[in-house]
C-alpha cells in the first residue's frame, strides 16, 4: 500500500539541482517502486555532512554495503559521510541484519527524526534498501547543505528470486572496465543475475588453460560482415578475451554488489570458433574459421567423438573453478543437425545408445539430448546445476535442468509442467537487440523487431495456462542483449536503457502494483541518474506517442497524440517540420485525404524526435473490413482495419504494428466500399524476413460482389516457392483487371503452407505478413 502523500514529495524531473540550492527533499517514488510505503507523520530526518553510516562491527559484507552507500551519497549530493562500526543513537544511517523474512532479499527501511534504519534478512536485503535510499536522493551538480527525508516506514522484497540480464560478448568483445560498468548498471536496477554469453561461432572469449588455442585462434576473426549479412566485410580484425585472473576479479566485483555471474559455454552448436582452434572436435575435421558473419553455422561439435565429451568435461571444470555460481549455462540452442546425419561417429553413438527416433523426437534430437545430459551429469558432479535454452527440451530434458524460455513462452510452460525450474526470457518482450522505435532510419542498426519500453513494462511472466502448483516453477525473468549489431559498449548502454528500468519492475514488483502511466512519472528521475552517471540512454520515451483510429462512418482517420509528461505538442499537415509556431495540438486531428502528418513535443528550447505518418487514401481507405480467416494473435495488432488505415508498412520491421501476420491461415478479407464503385486494380504489400519464417504469398485471388454473398473472381495468380536467393524485402503485388462495378472486394493471399527444404524451418508453415490493401 502506498499512501497518496507521496505525491507531495515529487521529483524535479529532467533537471539536476544546481549547487547554489543548499537543501533538498528526498522522495521514495523510485524504480522499482517498493511494495509498501507508509508516510507515518509529518516531519523529516535531516541528512547532512555530520551524518554517519553505521554497520555491524566485524561484518565485511555490511562494511562494503556502508561504503557503497557513502559513495552513492557523495556522487548524487556531494555530501561526504563517515563510515563507522560504532553505534550511534542519532544523526545516523544504521545498516543491520535480523529482519525475519523468508525472502533473503527483503528489507525494511524506517526514517525517524533521529536517523534512518535499514534492516535486511541478509546483506543482500540491506543492499536493496540502500538502492532505494540512493534513488530517493535529489540529484545535484554540487554539494548541498542537507537533504530532508520524509518520515516513513518502507517494507519491500522482490517478486522473483532470479532477476537477470544477459550480455553477449562473443559477437563483439567488451573490455573489462565496461563489464564492471555494466555490473554497476545492473545493481542500480536491482538485478541480481548477470548471464554472460562468453562463447559462440564468432569468438571464444574465456581463457581455458588446458586448451590454449581456444583464445589463441578462437578469439580472433580477421573481419566482420557489414550490416545484416550484406556479403560485404569491413576488413577490420576483431579480437579479445578475458584471462582467468580478470574473470575472477570481475566475479568478485559483482559479488560485492550481490550479483551472481552465470557463465554460458554454448554447446553443441554455436561452436565454430572452438572448431577453428581444434578441428578434430568437428564431424568433418575442418578446416574451420571463426565465423565472420551473423547467423547459425552447420559446423557443430561431433557428439560421436569421445574427445568431444572429454573437451566438454575439461572446459566445464575450469569454468566451474572460475565462477562459483550455482548455475552454469550450456546453451543448447540453434544446433543444426545436418552433419550428424552423415557422420559415422554420430550415427554409431545413436545406435550404441539406442537413440532412435520416436513419436516426439528425431534420432539427432535425441543425440543432442545425450550430450546435454552428459554436460549436466558432469556439472552435478561438480556441485552445480545446468541451465539451457528451451531447445534443450528437444530430445528429452536433462533430469535437473533449468530452462530459459526464449522462443515465446511455450518452452517455459512445457518445462514447468514437467516440474523444471524456468526463467522467462521471451524474445517478443525481452530481447533488447530489437529496435526501440518505429523510426529505424534514425536508430543504430538492430537485429529487427520492435520492442518499446511500454511493451517491456507490460510483460507478465507468469503464464495463465499454468496451474498454481505449476506456476511455482517460474523462478525468474531475464532480458537478453545480443551484440551482433552493437560494436561499442556505449551502444549496449543505449539499447539497454531505459528498458532496464521497465524490466526491473517486471522482475521486482507484484503485478497488481504495476501501472505504466505512473511508471513514466517516476522514470524522469531515473533518467536524470543516467545523465549524472554518464550512461547513454534512448530518449524515445519522451517522444510524441500517436494513437490512430479509423472512423468508417465519416471516412476519416483520427490521430490522438500524447507525451508522458503532457508536454506541448505542435503538428503540421503539409510535411514541414513542426516548430512552436505550428498548430498546437489540443484534440485528435481528423485526417480526410492523403498527406504527410508530422508532430513533435517541445520542452523549453528542446524538440523531441519528429513523429511522422504518411497517409495515402484510396477507394478502400477507412472502409469496413471483415477477415474471413483468423489473424495470428501474436501479430494481430490493430487487426483487419490496419489493412485499410491509409498507412503503409514501409520497412521490414514486421513488429511495428503496420503489418499483420497470418500463420497456418491465409489472408482472406472482404472490404465494403459502401456503394457500387468502379474498380480496375487491387494491390497490397508483403514483408519477407525468411530468417523469422516470414515468406511471400504463394497466390492471390481478387473477387467482387454487389451483395457481399455471391463473389465473382476477376483475377487470380499463383507464385512459386521462394528460393534461398530471394532477398528479404517488401514485395509489391499489383493486380489489374477490366473495369468492373462492385460494392464488395474480396482479397485472398495464400500463405506458405510448407517452408522449402533449403530453409531451417523446412516443412513447417510460414508466416505471411501483409499491409495496406489499395483499391483503384
Amino acid at each position: 500500500m502506498i499512501k497518496d502523500l507521496l505525491a507531495g514529495a515529487a521529483f524535479v524531473c529532467s533537471a539536476m539541482i544546481p549547487a547554489s540550492v543548499l537543501a533538498q527533499n528526498a522522495s521514495y517514488n523510485v524504480i522499482p517502486l517498493p511494495q509498501d510505503i507508509q508516510l507515518v507523520t509529518r516531519g523529516n530526518f535531516q541528512l547532512n555532512s555530520a551524518t554517519r553510516i553505521c554497520y555491524p562491527k566485524g561484518d565485511k559484507q555490511m562494511k562494503q554495503n556502508a561504503l557503497f552507500l557513502a559513495d552513492y551519497i557523495r556522487q548524487h549530493s556531494g555530501l561526504e559521510l563517515k563510515v563507522t562500526s560504532r553505534k550511534s543513537s542519532d544523526n545516523a544511517i544504521t545498516l543491520r541484519l535480523g529482519l525475519q523474512d523468508e525472502n533473503k532479499e527483503a528489507y525494511r527501511m524506517e526514517v525517524k527524526y533521529e536517523g534512518i534504519d535499514i534492516q535486511g534478512s541478509t546483506p543482500a536485503g540491506v543492499f536493496y534498501g540502500i538502492q532505494t535510499l540512493r534513488k530517493s536522493l535529489p540529484l545535484t551538480e554540487g554539494k548541498v547543505s542537507h537533504i530532508d527525508f520524509p518520515l516513513a516506514r518502507i517494507s519491500d522484497k522482490p517478486r522473483f528470486s532470479y532477476r537477470g540480464t544477459h550480455l553477449d560478448v562473443s559477437r563483439h568483445f567488451v573490455t573489462t572496465d565496461s563489464i564492471l560498468r555494466f555490473i554497476d548498471i545492473l545493481a542500480l536496477h536491482n538485478i541480481n543475475r548477470f548471464h554472460w554469453h562468453l562463447t559462440d561461432d564468432q569468438g571464444w572469449r574465456i581463457e581455458i588453460k588446458k586448451y590454449p588455442k581456444l583464445t589463441e585462434i578462437g578469439s580472433y576473426r580477421p573481419e566482420t560482415v557489414i550490416g545484416h549479412n550484406s556479403g560485404k566485410f569491413n576488413g577490420i580484425p576483431h579480437q579479445g578475451f578475458y584471462s582467468q585472473k580478470e574473470l575472477k576479479d570481475i566475479v568478485k566485483y559483482a559479488a560485492e554488489r550481490h550479483i551472481t555471474i552465470i557463465p554460458e559455454i554454448d554447446m553443441p552448436g554455436h561452436m565454430q570458433a572452438a572448431l577453428a582452434a581444434y578441428p578434430e572436435l568437428g564431424c568433418t575435421g575442418g578446416p574451420y574459421e571463426v565465423l565472420k558473419q551473423w547467423g547459425i553455422s552447420d559446423n557443430v561439435l561431433c557428439v560421436g567423438n569421445d574427445k568431444t565429451l572429454q573437451f566438454i568435461n575439461d572446459v566445464l571444470d575450469e569454468v566451474a573453478e572460475i565462477f562459483p555460481s550455482e548455475y552454469i549455462h550450456v546453451g543448447g540452442d540453434e544446433c543444426p543437425k545436418t552433419v550428424w546425419k552423415t557422420c559415422p561417429k554420430c550415427q554409431k553413438r545413436i545406435q550404441e545408445n539406442h537413440l532412435q527416433a520416436n513419436a516426439k523426437h528425431s534420432a539427432e534430437e535425441r543425440l543432442q539430448s545425450y550430450l546435454i545430459n552428459h554436460a549436466e551429469k558432469h556439472l552435478n558432479a561438480l556441485g552445480r546445476q545446468m541451465i539451457g535454452w528451451d531447445e534443450t527440451l528437444e530430445g528429452g530434458l536433462a533430469p535437473n535442468a533449468t530452462v530459459m524460455s526464449w522462443r515465446g513462452e511455450g518452452g517455459g510452460i512445457e518445462a514447468a509442467r514437467q516440474h523444471h525450474d524456468v526463467i522467462m526470457t521471451p524474445n517478443t518482450y525481452l530481447y533488447f537487440d530489437y529496435y526501440q522505435t518505429k523510426d529505424i532510419d534514425n536508430e543504430p542498426i538492430a537485429i529487427g523487431g520492435y520492442l518499446p519500453v511500454e511493451t517491456v513494462y507490460n510483460y507478465e511472466p507468469m503464464p495463465k495456462h499454468l496451474a498454481p502448483e505449476e506456476q511455482k516453477y517460474i523462478i525468474g525473468v531475464q532480458a537478453n542483449i545480443w551484440t551482433e549489431y552493437m560494436p561499442t559498449f556505449r551502444q549496449i548502454e543505449y539499447m539497454a536503457l531505459p528498458r532496464l528500468a521497465a524490466l526491473s519492475e517486471v522482475q521486482w514488483s507484484q503485478p497488481q502494483q504495476k501501472d505504466f502511466d505512473k511508471f513514466t512519472q517516476r522514470l524522469p528521475h531515473m533518467i536524470d541518474m543516467y545523465k549524472q552517471l554518464d550512461y547513454r540512454y534512448a530518449k524515445h520515451i519522451f517522444d510524441v506517442k500517436s494513437e490512430i483510429t479509423s472512423d468508417p462512418q465519416n471516412k476519416t482517420i483520427a490521430v490522438k497524440l500524447s507525451t508522458i509528461d503532457n508536454a506541448n505538442i505542435h503538428y503540421t499537415l503539409d510535411g514541414t517540420t513542426p516548430t512552436t509556431n505550428s498548430q498546437r495540438y489540443t484534440a485528435p486531428v481528423k485526417i480526410k485525404s492523403s498527406g504527410t502528418f508530422k508532430a513533435a513535443a517541445f520542452r523549453g528550447n528542446e524538440r523531441t524526435n519528429v513523429a511522422q505518418e504518411e497517409f495515402t487514401f484510396n477507394k478502400a481507405t477507412v472502409c469496413p473490413i471483415e477477415m474471413l480467416q483468423p489473424i495470428n494473435e501474436q501479430y494481430k495488432f490493430n487487426g483487419g482495419p490496419a489493412l485499410v488505415d491509409g498507412l503503409t508498412g514501409n520497412d521490414t520491421n514486421f513488429k511495428t504494428g503496420r503489418w499483420i501476420g497470418f500463420y497456418r491461415n491465409d489472408m482472406d478479407a472482404v472490404i465494403d466500399l459502401g456503394k457500387s464503385t468502379e474498380i480496375s486494380s487491387v494491390g497490397f504489400n508483403t514483408c519477407v524476413e525468411k530468417g523469422a519464417w516470414i515468406f511471400d504469398t504463394r497466390g492471390i485471388e481478387i473477387s467482387v460482389s454487389e451483395d457481399g454473398k455471391n463473389f465473382t473472381s476477376v483475377v487470380k495468380e499463383n507464385y512459386p516457392a521462394m528460393t534461398e536467393d530471394n532477398p528479404n524485402k517488401i514485395y509489391h503485388h499489383h493486380m489489374s483487371f477490366a473495369p468492373t462495378n462492385c460494392r464488395y472486394v474480396r482479397v485472398k493471399a495464400i500463405s506458405e503452407h510448407s517452408i522449402p527444404q533449403w530453409h531451417g524451418g523446412k516443412g513447417n508453415p510460414g508466416f505471411l505478413f501483409v499491409d495496406e490493401i489499395i483499391v483503384k
